[in-house]
């Protein structure tokens, strides 16, 4: 018998999102299905990319970027660098997190007004064949809700 009690502590503090990464380049690239994230309400913001095809070597770098641009289009800054990887098989996985105020430090130290405010992934895969999934993760919101991030997404 499963439980009758209705729980929601993580996914009405956490907005979790999960795409799937098919760029078709090796150039850096702002993960294709997430695009850009407002993190206004949120205290930080933290991904994970794992390959999941490889027609190469995989992930090779991943970043998360900020701009104070809804599309990304101006003051794209790096946030946080993994350096060179080497995720080059299906499963391997690589993440990292930010924080709000890293971004507005980041803001001022740039003199980016009005701020830095929204967040993506940038991936570099080896080759234009790879793929990988990528989730955002928005934690910290500034009010916690019911259905914050969905019990079930299915695509349209």
């Amino acid at each position: 018998m499963t439980s009758a009690i209705a729980t929601e502590k993580f996914r009405s503090r956490n907005k979790v999102e999960m795409f799937d990464h098919d760029p078709g380049s090796t150039d850096p690239t702002v993960c294709s299905g997430g695009g850009w994230k407002d993190l206004r309400d949120y205290g930080g913001f933290a991904a994970v990319a794992m390959a999941s095809l490889l027609a190469g070597n995989g992930i090779t770098k991943m970043e998360i970027v900020a701009s104070d641009s809804s599309d990304g289009s101006t003051n794209v800054t790096v946030v946080k660098d993994s350096g060179t990887i080497a995720a080059d098989a299906v499963g391997d996985q690589v993440s990292l997190e930010c924080t709000a105020e890293e971004l507005a430090q980041l803001s001022s130290d740039n003199s980016i007004s009005p701020g830095l405010r929204y967040v993506a992934v940038r991936l570099t895969l080896a080759n234009a064949g790879d793929e990988a999934v990528v989730t955002y993760i928005r934690h910290a919101p500034r009010f916690a809700e019911s259905g914050l991030t969905p019990a079930t997404t299915i695509a349209a």
